[in-house]
């Protein structure tokens, strides 16, 4: 049976790892977010326009519009990109709409900070819309702190073991 010193020693212990993996986290990732967006196309009388949306990013992102048939054209003066803090004023919404688009033709929507790139694919034909989404880690310190964190929840459930010998 463990002494009442080895159990508050390694409860203690317990504590320690985990906040050094909290820590570890914090100062890896900062305060930060990033989602993958939402890709859809807005049609009006006139012409159709693409609309990439995501949810939540912190710190404020960039966002390039690039297609496939166009390498390396500028669509900065044919998009509009808006940025609204969400209602808990902590992360903020990402709008960018693409207009004067042309049908079979690919466009990405890169959405990109210092912590992650997120990309959205539309493809648009005369017969359907093919979508195509993916989220790219560019922090290497994320993948450190989420380690961190996981040794702490392994070691965790070890400690009440230890206590036991």
């Amino acid at each position: 049976m463990a002494s009442q010193g080895q159990v508050i020693f390694w409860s203690i212990i317990s504590i320690i790892i985990i906040l050094a993996g909290a820590i570890a986290l914090i100062i890896g990732f900062g305060i930060s977010a990033f989602s993958i967006p939402e890709m859809n196309v807005d049609c009006n009388a006139t012409s159709e326009s693409l609309r990439c949306e995501a949810p939540q990013w912190f710190p404020q992102p960039t966002v390039v519009w690039a297609s496939q048939v166009d390498q390396g054209a500028n669509f900065s003066e044919v998009s509009d990109t808006s940025f609204e803090m969400n209602s808990e004023k902590v992360t903020m919404k990402v709008v960018s709409v693409l207009y004067n688009v042309t049908i079979n033709n690919t466009y990405s929507c890169m959405i990109e900070n210092n912590i992650a790139k997120a990309t959205g694919d539309i493809k648009v034909t005369d017969s359907e819309i093919k979508r195509q989404s993916h989220l790219q880690l560019l922090n290497s310190k994320a993948s450190l702190c989420v380690s961190s964190v996981a040794i702490a929840w392994v070691l965790l459930p070890l400690c009440p073991y230890l206590m036991l010998k």
